[in-house]
C-alpha cells in the first residue's frame, strides 16, 4: 500500500491532537541552580540486559565505567561497552540519554548493550554535566549547539578517542537518543554527516527552531511550524554537498512531553535533507505502523508510530525512568536499521 507524503504528514500531525496535558522539565531546569559538586567514588553501574525465564542476563562484553574526557575546554564523563563477540568492534553506537536520566540508567533501560553485542558493536554513553544543566538535559534548543557548538565538540572528541583507542570500524558509527538526547543526536548527525552512517531519534524535538529553554518548550508541544523547512534548507545551504543522513524516527502517539507533531516535522526535514519525494511504503505491526521511504532500493527514512506509548523508550527495562516494557523493541528496530547503512 502506498500513500503520498502529504497524507503521511497529516496522519502524523493528527496523532498530536490526542495528547492532553503538558509535562516538561525544561522550565524547572532553566530556573534551578546547579547542585554543588561533591567528590564520590567511581560509579559501579548494574547494567541489566534482558530477563529470560526469570533470570537476569547481562551482556557478556566489557563495561568500562565513568571515564572522564577533557576536551573543548570542558570535562565530560562517559561509559563504554565493548563487545565480547568481535575485536576490534565492527562499529560504534553513540547513545544520548534524556533529561533526568544518567548514562547508566539509559544503558540499562534500553538494553542496547545486549543488542549491540550480537552485531559486534561498541556502545558509547556520554553523560551531560549537571553544571551545564541541572536536569542533565542536552541543550538542543540552543542556537550555538544547533550550529555544532556547545557540547557537540566534546562528544565528537570523545568519539574520536574511542574509535582510535579501540580501532572501531569508522564506516559504521551511529548516533541515537531519546527526547533531549534525540535532539542532540540529530545535531551531531547533521553537523557531521560524514562521521555518522545513520541516526536514530526516539521521541525527539524537531531540529533548528529553538532559541532558548522557553522556546524549546513551545517546540516540544507545538512543533516549529514553517521554521522546520527553513532549518533543513539552511543545512543544505551551509553544506551544499550534504551526503544525506539515513534516519529512523520513533514516536509514541500518547506522548505529551514531546508531542507527535515533532515527528511529523522531523520526517519532513529528513525528506528534504535526503532529497526524497516518496511515496511511502506502509507496514502495520502490533502496536506500531511504519512508513518507509527509499532512494532507489536503499531505505533512507523509517517513521515508526507506536500506539499508546507515552514519553518513554519502547520495549526496554521499565524499572528505569522513561522506559516502557511493552513492544516494539526500539533498540532492536534501530540496530536493524543501522545495519543497512555504512559510510564509504
Amino acid at each position: 500500500m502506498k500513500v503520498n507524503t502529504g497524507k503521511l504528514l497529516r496522519s502524523l500531525l493528527r496523532a498530536g491532537a490526542r495528547t492532553a496535558k503538558l509535562i516538561t522539565t525544561v522550565t524547572a531546569a532553566a530556573t534551578t541552580p546547579p547542585k554543588p559538586k561533591r567528590k564520590r567514588a567511581a560509579a559501579k553501574p548494574r547494567v541489566v540486559a534482558t530477563v529470560r525465564g526469570g533470570v537476569t542476563t547481562h551482556a557478556p562484553g566489557k563495561w568500562l565505567s565513568s571515564h572522564v574526557l577533557t576536551a573543548a575546554g570542558q570535562q565530560m564523563r562517559y561509559w563504554l561497552y565493548l563487545p565480547n563477540s568481535l575485536s576490534p568492534p565492527e562499529g560504534l553506537i553513540v547513545m544520548l540519554h534524556g533529561c533526568q536520566q544518567t548514562a547508566t540508567q539509559f544503558a540499562q533501560g534500553t538494553r542496547m548493550n545486549l543488542r549491540a553485542e550480537k552485531h559486534g558493536y561498541a556502545v558509547l554513553y556520554p553523560q551531560q554535566l549537571t553544571s551545564h544543566h541541572a536536569q542533565r538535559c542536552w541543550k538542543w534548543y540552543d542556537p550555538a549547539t544547533q550550529a555544532g557548538g556547545g557540547d557537540a565538540p566534546t562528544i565528537i572528541s570523545m568519539i574520536h578517542k574511542v574509535t582510535t583507542q579501540y580501532a572501531v570500524n569508522r564506516r559504521r558509527i551511529y548516533v541515537a537518543g531519546i527526547s533531549a538526547g534525540a535532539g542532540m543526536a540529530n545535531i551531531l548527525a547533521l553537523n557531521h554527516p560524514r562521521l555518522f552512517a545513520a541516526v536514530g531519534l526516539h521521541s525527539g524535538p524537531v531540529f533548528g527552531a529553538g532559541r532558548n529553554a522557553l522556546t524549546g518548550i513551545g517546540i516540544m508541544h507545538h512543533g516549529a511550524g514553517p521554521r522546520a523547512d527553513v532549518a533543513a534548507h539552511e543545512i543544505l545551504l551551509r553544506q551544499p554537498d550534504f551526503p544525506g543522513m539515513p534516519a529512523i524516527l520513533l514516536q509514541g502517539e500518547s506522548d505529551t512531553v514531546v508531542r507527535p507533531v515533532n515527528q511529523a516535522q522531523l520526517a519532513r526535514q529528513s525528506l528534504l535533507l535526503n532529497r526524497l519525494t516518496g511515496p511511502a511504503k506502509i507496514t502495520s505491526k502490533p502496536r506500531s505502523t511504519m512508513h518507509d521511504f527509499y532512494a532507489g532500493r536503499k531505505l533512507m527514512l523509517r517513521v515508526a508510530r507506536i500506539e499508546q506509548l507515552e514519553h518513554a523508550w519502547s520495549g526496554g527495562d521499565a524499572t528505569q525512568p522513561f522506559t516502557a516494557k511493552a513492544a516494539p523493541d526500539a533498540s532492536k528496530m534501530m540496530l536493524e536499521f543501522f545495519a543497512r547503512h555504512q559510510r564509504p
